[in-house]
């Protein structure tokens, strides 16, 4: 039972045509198509909304409902609200660079280019509020096996004290502290 990708991933939109123009005029996803109902087909509640799908890529739908009847969309007051975001992945640093000129010359407050070291990246509102996230991978294949040979190490020892450790990502790019990352000890 392989999972191959994302179909799609939903999130709630406070006007679908605002938004639909958002992601299709600044950011060039596709309009693919859209479903209107009265009743919500999984419950058989009344709950009149539109379901508009944006291509990502083939057979992969970035997707917002617009409900007509529920109460004002808001977001969780428990997650800070740089948490809950949503990343499209381009190519280059280049393309991050054109993405935020773009949005700047729509009027869009861009924070970054952020460098985190295994992405860059920039961040924006849509015109529902929800973070979306422009970025591209600055992963290099020796970073990310060191990731990798460190992940296990690294949850286990979130999971005990729910702190990060000592080693961690720098923006040059590589781990923090030296020699290999099996090697470092991990805090008591």
């Amino acid at each position: 039972m392989p999972i191959q990708r994302f179909s799609h991933v939903a999130y709630r939109c406070a006007d679908a045509r605002k938004t639909v123009d958002f992601y299709t005029q600044l950011l060039g996803l596709e309009y693919a198509f859209a479903v209107a109902e009265n009743y919500v087909p999984s419950t058989g509640e009344f709950d009149p909304h539109i379901h508009v799908f944006l291509r990502v890529s083939p057979g992969s739908y970035l997707a917002f409902f617009e409900l007509s009847e529920a109460p004002e969309m808001g977001f969780d007051p428990n997650t800070p609200d740089w948490v809950q975001h949503l990343a499209l992945q381009v190519p280059s640093v280049e393309e991050v660079r054109r993405y935020k000129e773009v949005l700047e010359n729509a009027g869009i407050a861009v924070l970054g280019i952020t460098d985190h070291g295994i992405f860059k990246s920039i961040y924006f509102r849509d015109p529902s509020g929800h973070r979306v996230e422009i970025t591209c991978e600055s992963l290099s294949d020796e970073l990310c096996e060191q990731l990798g040979a460190r992940s296990k190490a690294l949850l286990d020892e979130w999971s005990h004290t729910r702190r990060a450790p000592d080693i961690g990502i720098h923006r040059s790019g590589s781990l923090a502290g030296a020699g290999n990352p099996e090697d470092r000890p991990l805090r008591e």
